[in-house]
This record gives C-alpha cells, structure tokens and sequence, in this order.
C-alpha cells in the first residue's frame, strides 16, 4: 500500500510530490482514493522514489489500469518523435547508471536539443557508464539512397558528419564507444539502462516526424528485449569509427 510504503520511507505526502513533480494536492489523492493511479511516467518516478513496484503500491486499481501483456511495457506512445518532451530524454540521459545506446542513423538532432551533451556523456563516462553510438556511414550506399529519398538540404551524410565531430571532439571519454551500420536505416532505438526510446521511420519521412515509443524493461524477451537484441546485433555486427 502506498501509505505504508511512505512510512516505510519516512515521506511525507508533501515530499513525495516534491519527488515526483505533482502538487501535494494530487498526492493526496492517491492516499484518499485507492483506485486513483498515477499517470505512467508519474508512476514510474514514485515506483523509484519509494522501492516498490505499482502493483504493490496500488493493489485494488492496478489490474484495471495497467495493462496485463507484452504491451505493458510501453509507458507512453507518441505521434511524433518531437511530441516527446525533451524533459523525457534529459531525465532519461541523466538518470542512467550503466549504459545509454544512441542507435539512430545519423543522432543528430540530440546534439541540437540537448545543451552540453558532451559534457554530460562525460560525467557518465567518469562515473563508469558505458555510452555507444552506432551510427550510418556518410559514405555508403544505404546513405546516398536515403539522402535520394528525403531530398532536404541537410543532408543525412552531413548530418552524421555533425556527430562524428561532436564525437571527435570528446576524445577517448571513459566508457565512450562508436560504430558504424547501414542496418538500422528504417528503426532508431536510444536505450537507457532498463528503459527505451524507440522510433520506427515511416516512408520518407524524417525522424522526427515519425511515432516514437517509450519502453520499459519488466520482463525476458518482451518489447524491450526484443529491441535490444535488434542493437546488440548492430553493435556486434558493426565497424568501429575510429580504427
């Protein structure tokens, strides 16, 4: 039970809303009314904040609001990759202990939306993080072919270029490694330790204006395993960008 659960803690309603981002009104709420559950990424923060899962927290609603498959694991599903609040990814990036995956084809809208990235990536590195960028080559065909198929002035081949300098210019940064591969051309995927950004490209489209979703790892083999095993393949398959 959540009121426990706080106890168990020493949180007060006000400091558990100050935790998770809400109102201490709100909070309230989820004491007062048993069947009231958070919203999904609101529930994670206090799954996390307290060291209890949600269906522990909220016996008598959970069932009813969480789904019970494989799709259990999508947090949140966006229309668009931009729709995704850069909050998500900051919150993402900075909360990751042990691994961040950067496997889009060219990551180069992260360095355009996230200010000292590098230095951030950094500090992860510092604290024993591993971070990998697996990234198109500028100069294959799979690239030429999709610069063809856009038709922008940016092109993919440039835009890889922009993360291969921001790369370069983090020199040999603890735990930072990059690979090339044309074999994600179609499907980006951002890993954060247990959690996921994933965005399927549609037609012609950029990424951005793709869907994306937000996963969570809860179990063996479902969504998020299958998406890893699609970037460790990539990973193991692909050729290092610095000889």
């Amino acid at each position: 039970m959540l009121r426990d659960a706080m106890a168990q803690r020493n949180m007060t309603v006000g400091g558990l809303a100050r935790r998770v981002g809400v109102t201490v009104k709100t909070a309230e709420r989820w004491l007062s009314d048993p069947l009231r559950v958070p919203h999904p990424r609101t529930r994670l923060d206090v799954e996390a904040a307290l060291g209890v899962s949600a269906e522990v927290l909220w016996p008598k609603a959970v069932r009813s609001v969480l789904k019970t498959g494989p799709d259990r694991e999508i947090i949140t599903a966006y229309p668009y990759r931009n729709a995704c609040p850069t909050s998500v990814w900051s919150q993402l990036i900075d909360g990751a202990k042990r691994s961040i995956t950067f496997a889009g084809y060219t990551n180069y809208f992260i360095w355009q939306e996230h200010p000292r990235l590098a230095e951030r990536l950094r500090l992860k590195g510092d604290e024993g993080c591993s971070i990998r960028f697996i990234v198109g080559d500028p100069e294959s065909e799979v690239t030429r072919r999709r610069e063809e198929v856009e038709g922008v002035p940016l092109t993919v081949g440039t835009r890889i270029r922009i993360t291969l300098a921001a790369l370069e210019k983090m020199g040999a940064a603890p735990g930072l490694e990059a690979r090339f591969s044309d074999d994600h051309i179609a499907l980006s995927v951002f890993a954060f330790d247990d959690q996921m950004l994933v965005t399927p490209h549609i037609s012609n489209l950029l990424g951005h204006e793709s869907p994306m979703l937000h996963l969570r790892r809860l179990g063996d083999d479902g969504l998020y395993d299958r998406f890893a095993a699609h970037v460790t393949a990539l990973w193991e398959t692909g050729r290092p960008v610095r000889d």
